[in-house]
């Protein structure tokens, strides 16, 4: 069985969150635009760290666009 890179472990739904958050939105107000709870960005934005082996959001900023996870 092949092994998935680590940003193709990502969601669709993780993806489009981590794009908003590189853009500078904030939790609220990706919570706002997608609909949902600022609890369930938070879940999400915990699991993209985990993932992705981060360990600061600072860190996992740095990372998607080093590896053209997010546009820039």
């Amino acid at each position: 069985m092949e092994e998935k890179s680590v940003d193709e472990q990502l969601t669709s739904r993780e993806r489009e969150i981590l794009q908003l958050l590189v853009e500078g939105k904030s939790n609220k107000e990706v919570a706002s635009k997608l609909e949902i709870s600022t609890r369930t960005v938070e879940s999400h934005r915990a699991n993209i760290i985990r993932k992705l082996h981060c360990h600061s959001f600072s860190d996992l900023v740095r990372y998607a666009i080093r590896n053209k996870i997010v546009e820039t």
